[in-house]
């Protein structure tokens, strides 16, 4: 179920006012990067539709890709999924992924550029580094880590906006708690 609340000091209409946190999709045990996938996807769209919008359909294109290899890395490299957070902001979706392993991807804070070999990395961390933004590792105490990022939302009838650049963005930041590189 999905929540969105309006901030009380800011005015204004839309999504740009909205905040819905979803937490996990479907219990971790047998979760899968279709059902997260989908499950972000009608977060975002409850939330917009809630606010009488609709972003663009690329933009949710991208989210699609950025969760599907966020699940898919915390499936096959991090020991499972642990847990899954959605949270529609003003102008993008944060999402949460916890896993159990320890290690910190050695993509996770690359500038998104493909593999020129594929000697077992893929393309998974240059997609998520070129679609979205302030990319965080955080160990957890207990073991395991939570890995968590931005990725942008336009509204659908914005005619005027540049498309977004892809590759690197000037306003994006990056960050690890333990920069210890691994293979996750």
């Amino acid at each position: 179920m999905t929540r969105a609340t309006r901030p009380r000091d800011e005015g204004g209409r839309g999504p740009g006012d909205l905040t819905a946190r979803v937490p996990s999709p479907v219990p971790p045990t047998g979760a899968t990067a279709a059902s997260a996938r989908a499950h972000a996807r009608a977060a975002v769209e409850e939330a917009w539709g809630a606010a009488g919008e609709r972003p663009r359909e690329e933009d949710l294109i991208d989210l699609s890709l950025v969760v599907s290899e966020m699940v898919t890395n915390a499936i096959r490299h991090g020991g499972g999924l642990t847990d899954f957070e959605v949270t529609v902001e003003r102008d993008g979706v944060r999402l949460a992924v916890g896993d159990r392993g320890d290690a910190v991807p050695d993509g996770a804070f690359g500038i998104g550029g493909f593999p020129s070999t594929h000697g077992g990395n893929g393309y998974g961390w240059p997609l998520i580094n070129r679609l979205a933004e302030e990319v965080t590792v955080r160990r957890r105490p207990r073991g395991g880590k939570t890995i968590s990022v931005r990725v942008p939302l336009r509204p659908a009838q914005d005619p005027t906006g540049p498309a977004r650049a892809r590759g690197g963005s000037a306003g994006s930041s990056s960050s690890s708690e333990d920069a210890s590189a691994g293979h996750a």
